[in-house]
């Protein structure tokens, strides 16, 4: 069995600007790429695992988020670090538009995307790490049996409402990593 380091993308690896799809609004996250190379070192897969309501929203297509998603995986791998995958939910319960308007198991926190990842990748995921800066990413892990879960808490309270190991700066996230 593999582990994994799964992360959110928006607020995590690059910054929310909200709605980003294009790559000159993709900022990376300071820290992001040493963080990367560190789980690698420790055997850790790197996959993405995103809501991007955008897509339903009709804010921008999936072709246009796939183009994003290639350009960040090539700018990784030019970081000496390789993304095993990336997984996305476009759905929205309340604003997505048309095939996009439904409550669905992928969007977090529903861990649908990570029992995915776990089944096609053979990850463990109680040996794996997730990553987030939202509520809804820790619940969805922890929905998953991902123990180790790390939230980037200096932009959304959560009222210390979840289990998490809480960091103020991404840079920090490399004490949780074993």
């Amino acid at each position: 069995m593999n582990k994994a380091l799964f992360l959110d993308r928006d607020g995590i690896i690059n910054v929310d600007h909200g709605y980003v799809y294009q790559k000159e609004n993709f900022e990376f996250v300071a820290g992001i790429f040493e963080l990367c190379r560190q789980a690698m070192a420790k055997g850790y897969l790197l996959i993405i695992i995103t809501n991007q309501s955008g897509i339903g929203r009709g804010k921008y297509t999936i072709q246009e988020f796939d183009a994003l998603t290639r350009w960040m995986k090539e700018e990784f791998k030019k970081q000496q670090c390789l993304i095993t995958d990336v997984y996305y939910c476009p759905h929205h319960p309340t604003k997505g538009k048309g095939e996009y308007l439904k409550a669905c198991q992928c969007r977090k926190p529903e861990p649908g995307l990570l029992l995915k990842a776990s089944d096609e990748h053979k990850i463990d995921l109680k040996q794996s790490i997730f990553i987030g800066d939202k509520t809804s990413d820790m619940q969805a892990a922890q929905a998953a049996g991902i123990h180790n879960r790390i939230l980037l808490a200096s932009k959304y309270d959560d009222h210390q409402q979840i289990t998490a190991h809480r960091i103020d700066e991404l840079t920090a996230a490399s004490t949780y990593i074993d």
